[in-house]
């Protein structure tokens, strides 16, 4: 089983950059993607409806043009859900999940702070919000694939530049003590570091100067997955040969 995770930081701009063809050749089980940047009747173009694929959004409906989720899939899920019951949450397109019998593979886009205090403050409240769900989610004996940007370093290795970050938002000692919480308290495992638990590299660059060029990056999308799942991980890559967005895609494959 193979699954990808891009923030697409637009899915019409990706698609422009070739995003779809290198879709095509990965053979991807399932795709999840974060910041679609459209409303679904925008996407009427047959590309975004990959053949083979059963596609599914869930749109930003407090402001058009921003945050959005999608998953593409190649088996019909049992059954997709893209409410977690908190409407300020919900309304601005940041969760999707499909599932297949006892597995769950969800999209999410955790909110970014990076804009000032009050979004800062909201991503905090989000944070709170979605710790019992996860603490659930971890114990309910479902297998859980929590793919996505969620706008957190968690180590030094997951930054290029870690000291000056300290006090920028994706790199606050509250937000990486929150994934402390999730993978030492609760369980959950980062499939990148359960594969590569030594290497250094990333799946965001900012626009700004040459940070691309230069590998001046973050690592903050991931695939997260219950403990049943380490197992069974296999692989896992980031792709940096093409520039589809500002964010790279992130592969895990799994044994079935």
């Amino acid at each position: 089983m193979r699954i990808i995770s891009l923030n697409a930081n637009g899915i019409r701009s990706a698609a422009t950059k070739g995003v779809f063809d290198w879709l095509r050749q990965q053979d991807a089980d399932v795709v999840c993607l974060q910041e679609t940047k459209a409303q679904e009747s925008q996407l009427s173009d047959p590309m975004f409806r990959p053949d083979g694929h059963h596609c599914f959004y869930h749109d930003a409906r407090s402001k058009k043009g921003y945050s959005g989720v999608a998953i593409y899939s190649k088996r019909e899920p049992d059954e997709v859900r893209t409410s977690l019951g908190r409407e300020d949450f919900d309304c601005e397109g940041r969760y999707i999940e499909a599932r297949y019998g006892n597995l769950s593979v969800v999209s999410f886009y955790i909110p970014s702070g990076s804009s000032g205090d009050e979004r800062q403050q909201y991503k905090f409240r989000v944070m709170e919000w979605l710790t019992p769900i996860l603490r659930e989610w971890a114990a309910s004996g479902r297998d859980y694939v929590l793919c996505g940007d969620w706008n957190i370093v968690h180590t030094k290795n997951d930054i290029k530049n870690w000291t000056s970050n300290q006090k920028n938002s994706g790199c606050l000692p509250e937000e990486r003590a929150w994934l402390d919480l999730l993978f030492k308290e609760i369980g959950w495992v980062d499939s990148f570091r359960a594969l590569k638990p030594d290497a250094v590299e990333y799946t965001w660059w900012s626009n700004r100067g040459q940070a691309r060029a230069n590998n001046v990056g973050w690592r903050i999308d991931y695939q997260i997955v219950t403990p049943g799942l380490r197992e069974r991980l296999r692989d896992c890559s980031i792709y940096r040969d093409e520039r589809f967005s500002d964010h790279a895609p992130f592969t895990v494959d799994y044994a079935d």
